[in-house]
């Protein structure tokens, strides 16, 4: 994923804060959007749209800690750059615990804040390979048919094909055959594939 493709959004209630972030943001090539606050960012936001946000920490309305855990409960992989002139040990704990790269004290560096631009875009593009990648290997497993999922939950747990015949009351032959449509379907050429990639896919109840 390019750079260009990523846009850094900007949520501030100061307006003046706002172009000034965004000026840096242009400076640099890159593409920036700006929000009045966090409930206007929301609004307009889906979890599929890559880049990074900058976010002030008190605002009117939503602050920007509430804001991180509105996208963390949204299950957003964007990463967060907080500002603040008003930091304080508490609010960098709870910042950082919510998932923010870093927080950066107003009035900021532009160096610092394009260095941590920077980090969060490429930790975007990151985040998205990953997740296209378990996205991938669930979509392989979704197809499986039942009964080879049965199969291999039970290969996964380390059973072997005799016991998993027993317990299923169908044949070694059978298994075999099942564990073999599981490795072409998954795409897979061990056991430790297997369990990399139910790992991978957090889907070990499979």
């Amino acid at each position: 994923m390019s750079w260009q493709q990523q846009v850094i959004f900007v949520v501030d209630d100061d307006e003046r804060a706002r172009e000034s972030v965004c000026a840096l943001v242009s400076s640099m090539g890159l593409e920036s959007m700006a929000f009045a606050s966090a409930e206007a960012f929301l609004e307009f936001y889906t979890k599929d749209k890559p880049g990074c946000l900058v976010t002030d920490i008190r605002m009117l309305g939503m602050s920007g800690l509430e804001l991180q855990a509105e996208l963390s409960d949204m299950g957003s992989l964007l990463p967060v750059i907080v500002l603040t002139a008003f930091a304080t040990t508490p609010v960098t704990v709870q910042a950082i615990q919510r998932g923010a790269i870093t927080l950066l004290d107003k009035p900021y560096l532009e160096d610092d804040l394009w260095n941590a631009i920077r980090k969060a875009l490429a930790l975007d593009a990151r985040k998205r390979v990953e997740e296209a990648h378990r996205q991938a290997i669930r979509e392989r497993i979704n197809e499986l048919t039942p009964s080879e999922r049965t199969v291999l939950s039970y290969v996964v747990a380390g059973k072997p094909n005799k016991v998993i015949a027993n317990r299923l009351d169908v044949s070694v032959r059978t298994v075999e055959n099942r564990r073999s449509e599981i490795y072409t379907k998954l795409q897979a050429e061990s056991v430790v594939d297997l369990v990399r990639m139910v790992i991978e896919a957090d889907m070990l109840d499979t």
